[in-house]
């Protein structure tokens, strides 16, 4: 499957029976223990992500690109922070949920914006990209690209999450135990940590933190990394 067809499956997939369900993963109504247990570990990544900036002290005023912000995440708990926000989303059902939640949370004049593109579409210049989770729906070659094109908006930082590619992970893959449901209809693809850091050495990025968050069904890598 080429990158137009990955792009063409996950974006219709979050704009029809995926929004609810992930809609619902990301909210706070009653869900399934699966589901649950994503939810958990989802959260556990942002809030990883939180810890890590509001550590640095710098949050109050910092441009950040929430790269597939899906419903607002972490582009909410970062305007509650202070940051100036621009949030981009493939599925502008996701985006419009993150809209709405926004406006709860923050009111209607609030200090994020929020667009339907794909990632590779995304423009500017930001102090700070985020990318939490989308990996997963692109394979290798089509990652290396997209992380590249974040590398070229961060002015300073990128922080990017990827399911781990382990032969452990890889067995619970492919018996259908990491990820939820016959009916989720997109790929999840895995990445070797050492393409990753090679792909953003390669744009001018070095390690500083890390960080891994793992439950019985979610399983995701974090990384930061700086300019210079």
């Amino acid at each position: 499957m080429n990158a137009v067809d990955d792009k063409t499956v996950v974006k219709d997939y979050f704009n029809a029976t995926g929004f609810d369900r992930w809609r619902r993963i990301y909210g706070t109504e009653q869900v399934n223990k699966v589901q649950l247990d994503i939810r958990k570990g989802h959260q556990q990544t942002v809030d990883t992500v939180m810890d890590w900036l509001k550590a640095d002290g710098n949050l109050r005023g910092l441009s950040v690109c929430d790269a597939g912000c899906g419903v607002g995440s972490l582009s909410i708990p970062l305007a509650q922070e202070g940051a100036m926000v621009y949030g981009s989303d493939i599925s502008e059902k996701m985006v419009a949920e993150a809209y709405d939640r926004a406006k709860v949370f923050l009111g209607p004049n609030n200090n994020i914006s929020f667009s339907a593109q794909d990632l590779e579409s995304i423009a500017g210049k930001y102090h700070t990209v985020i990318c939490l989770d989308v990996l997963i729906h692109y394979p290798q070659e089509d990652a290396a690209r997209m992380i590249s094109h974040l590398c070229s908006m961060a002015e300073s930082r990128l922080i990017l999450s990827f399911a781990p590619k382990t032969l452990a992970l890889s067995v619970l893959k492919k018996i259908g135990e990491l990820f939820p449901g016959p009916s989720k209809t997109t790929r999840a693809y895995q990445h070797r940590e050492t393409d990753v850091v090679r792909i953003l050495q390669d744009n001018g990025f070095s390690i500083q933190r890390q960080g891994m968050t793992s439950t019985r069904f979610y399983y995701s890598r974090l990384l930061e990394a700086t300019r210079g």
